[in-house]
């Protein structure tokens, strides 16, 4: 992979930069970015671009306050297109949709992966007072039992009719089963490819 930027490649020195959410994976929008643009961006931690119709720096959020602020910034292959994860502080698009591409920014499923990043960060840099070191401390036969137990509370609350209690117990039982994979050195990646080996079949 690529990790220099060439904007000599285009005769204006602007280079397209793709934003994407970096918890939904949604795109929110393209812009383009000359060197000082990119530079600002990577100083300041949100988006500036350069816009072409005001033919000056341009931050996104500079009059809405709807800033999209920086998470990770990739190089493609030729070194001439960004991909820039961010946290959108509100609808990205001046419309008030929440792309520019008119698409509902819906479906947290991406923030999974984020919570393993999270996860295995506390295994291997342990820390005294995170809960999750701990965990890892008790070691597997512990980390499955709180599985075990938490998958017992969640069919508890399922006979009831409190939705929040039952999302909480939920929240729990998941937590503690990607605790358990990364004990086993897993993640969801493995369990997802299985149900997708089962869905061939099927």
């Amino acid at each position: 992979m690529n990790s220099e930027i060439n904007f000599d490649k285009s005769p204006d020195g602007l280079i397209p930069a793709v934003i994407q959410d970096a918890e939904t994976g949604k795109v929110l929008m393209l812009g383009y970015m000359n060197r000082e643009a990119y530079d600002k961006t990577v100083a300041e931690n949100v988006v500036t671009f350069f816009s072409r119709s005001k033919q000056r720096l341009w931050t996104k959020g500079e009059t809405s306050n709807n800033f999209l602020h920086v998470r990770e910034i990739l190089i493609d292959c030729d070194g001439d297109t960004l991909l820039i994860k961010s946290a959108p502080a509100g609808p990205t698009c001046h419309t008030g949709a929440d792309t520019c591409f008119d698409e509902a920014n819906t479906g947290r499923g991406q923030f999974l992966n984020y919570l393993q990043s999270i996860i295995h960060d506390r295994k291997v840099n342990p820390s005294d007072k995170s809960y999750t070191t701990s965990l890892f401390g008790r070691g597997v036969n512990k980390i499955a039992q709180k599985v075990g137990e938490e998958a017992v509370e969640l069919v508890i609350e399922a006979k009831d009719d409190n939705d929040d209690l039952f999302k909480g117990e939920a929240a729990d039982l998941l937590f503690h089963f990607l605790v358990l994979l990364e004990q086993k050195n897993m993640n969801l990646d493995d369990i997802v490819a299985v149900l997708q080996t089962r869905h061939v079949k099927q």
